[in-house]
């Protein structure tokens, strides 16, 4: 079962935002998007959900074309939270959370027996059972984004897509939140996620795929994609390495390199 990219290549405002993209992801795993702001990785992700049409290129969902299914179709298939995702008015979180199984839902359907288990799981897993009463308005914008993420958990689909999942949590939530991907994606999910933040990235993803300058650079487990070459040429840092008592290898930007080059689009090996 895999999602993937077909020599995409994405022009928004006469400007071509991705370029050459073929990369193909494999339900089971945790995959990490990185690189530097403007690199195109929002734009991948909203193009893989099939929220952007590539100019040139293809996306496919089991070998299938994803533009040709339904919207109701690929939304129980897909799943995704971007960055700035807009409520509209006043719901409670539960509420929220329900938008998630509107996909197996038929119109003016009541929710089903299904439908209330996917709910409570959801908000169990994202801690906001406590939360089910609060309007949005009410939310702090840490809280707003687990129930978002609960409701793209409710969704209970074979690919979840998210955005910058851990920008606007606590440190304590961000490692709630990569373990809840991580356990998705043990699941048997294909968990996809735009990330900042290198470290949890090493930690928590089974592969890591780089972007930069719109084009793929490298794509491996962290240990062979975040090389020291790369970090230093793509993000401009250097990195310190080490053992945690739990035996789990780490990777943490330290300083600027200040020897970040330009991208000519060629994979780094590891």
């Amino acid at each position: 079962m895999s999602l993937a990219a077909h020599d995409v290549r994405v022009v928004l405002g006469g400007r071509t935002i991705l370029s050459d993209i073929g990369l193909a992801l494999e339900r089971g795993r945790f995959v990490g998007l990185v690189g530097p702001n403007g690199a195109g990785k929002t734009t991948l992700l909203r193009v893989l959900a099939g929220l952007i049409a590539p100019v040139d290129g293809r996306v496919t969902l089991e070998g299938h074309a994803l533009s040709g299914m339904s919207r109701d179709a690929r939304a129980r298939r897909v799943a995704a939270l971007f960055q700035g995702a807009v409520i509209g008015w006043p719901m409670t979180v539960r509420e929220i959370v329900a938008l998630g199984r509107l996909p197996h839902r038929r119109a003016f359907a009541g929710l089903s027996e299904a439908d209330e288990t996917a709910i409570a799981q959801a908000m169990a897993r994202t801690d906001v059972g406590h939360l089910a009463d609060r309007t949005e308005p009410t939310l702090s914008s840490g809280e707003r984004m687990r129930a978002l993420l609960a409701r793209a958990l409710a969704v209970e689909a074979a690919w979840l897509l998210v955005d910058e999942p851990v920008t606007a949590l606590d440190p304590a939530h961000q490692l709630d939140a990569m373990a809840l991907l991580r356990a998705v994606s043990r699941d048997g999910a294909g968990v996809v996620a735009v990330l900042h933040d290198l470290a949890l990235a090493a930690r928590f993803c089974d592969r890591i795929v780089v972007l930069s300058g719109g084009r793929l650079v490298a794509d491996g487990r962290p240990e062979e994609a975040l090389t020291d070459a790369l970090l230093a040429r793509v993000f401009g840092v250097t990195a310190e390495r080490g053992l945690a008592a739990d035996g789990t290898r780490y990777i943490l930007p330290w300083a600027r390199s200040g020897i970040t080059e330009e991208s000519d689009g060629a994979i780094i090996p590891g």
